[in-house]
């Protein structure tokens, strides 16, 4: 059975990108927009991964197994 043990740790590790990258963004003209575009593109993937997870851990629907001879 699986756990929801790496939708946490994902989250930690994404949060520390982000923040990494918050820290890291060289100054200049455009560093908002640079810090927006990394925190947004990482926030975007995160979710993206997590939601798939999570519809492959709990499924709304079943699986039903059919027999082929009938």
């Amino acid at each position: 059975m699986a756990s929801i043990f790496p939708v946490y740790a994902i989250l930690v590790i994404v949060l520390g990108l982000i923040a990494a990258s918050w820290l890291a963004t060289p100054k200049g003209p455009h560093q908002t927009l640079i810090r927006t575009a990394i925190s947004l593109t990482l926030t975007c993937c995160y979710l993206m991964w997590m939601v798939t997870y999570m519809v492959q851990l709990h499924p709304l629907l079943s699986p039903k197994r059919t027999l082929v001879g009938e």
